[in-house]
């Protein structure tokens, strides 16, 4: 078949999952790469992939999504395509890290972190949301200093891109440190910048969290 049966077949994925019909989505998305290692540019097989990879992952198939990303990042590598590597590399260690692999996760999140700091296209949203990544690992590993420097420079990037639910998370999360470390009168600044935050989001999921900083913070 021609470019455009792959191109069909992708537009198809993409409208799917934005209503909502995961499965469909998957079955155009394995079909347009199908034809994609047939007649396809290797650049647009491993985009292809690496949507697969985040849609299995919402499926909750972890070993698929993986493998599709491991694949991804291998092509992205193949063809020196460094901005959409440092992505997919990103994902695969968020992958690694909801399955507790942390040594695993962290040289991603370094490669990623890495390629984005050396690039001078990188996405300021790319950039917060991989010093994000690198962030949560450090805080639960419980090295504070490291946390809360990453956490201040993601808290930056989020409020210049006008990310108001990640400039929630970012101050909510330097508010726990803060208080970690005894200093309670700058949890307190951290956690009036995290609630403003999340009014201004609107976010559910935002709002939630501050509450339960909140009650951390204020037991």
């Amino acid at each position: 078949m021609s470019g455009t049966d792959s191109a069909d077949l992708l537009r198809l994925a993409y409208e799917a999952r934005k209503e909502g019909r995961l499965v469909d989505a998957k079955r155009h998305l394995l079909g347009a790469i199908g034809h994609l290692r047939q007649d396809g540019g290797r650049a647009e097989l491993g985009q292809a992939l690496r949507d697969l990879g985040e849609l299995q992952r919402k499926l909750q198939d972890a070993d698929d999504a993986r493998r599709h990303y491991e694949e991804s990042v291998a092509i992205f590598r193949e063809v020196d395509d460094p901005l959409r590597l440092a992505h997919t590399v990103r994902h695969l260690g968020d992958l690694h890290c909801d399955a507790g692999r942390v040594a695993l996760a962290e040289p991603c999140y370094v490669e990623a972190l890495t390629i984005y700091r050396s690039h001078e296209h990188t996405p300021p949203l790319g950039l917060a949301n991989t010093i994000r990544s690198l962030a949560v690992l450090k805080d639960d590993a419980g090295e504070i200093e490291e946390a809360t420097r990453l956490w201040q420079e993601a808290l930056d990037l989020y409020g210049a891109t006008n990310v108001s639910a990640g400039v929630a998370e970012s101050a909510a999360r330097l508010a726990l440190l803060a208080r970690c470390q005894g200093d309670v009168q700058r949890s307190r600044d951290w956690l009036r910048e995290a609630s403003a935050a999340a009014d201004n989001s609107g976010d559910p999921d935002s709002l939630q969290y501050i509450r339960e900083v909140r009650a951390l913070i204020e037991d």
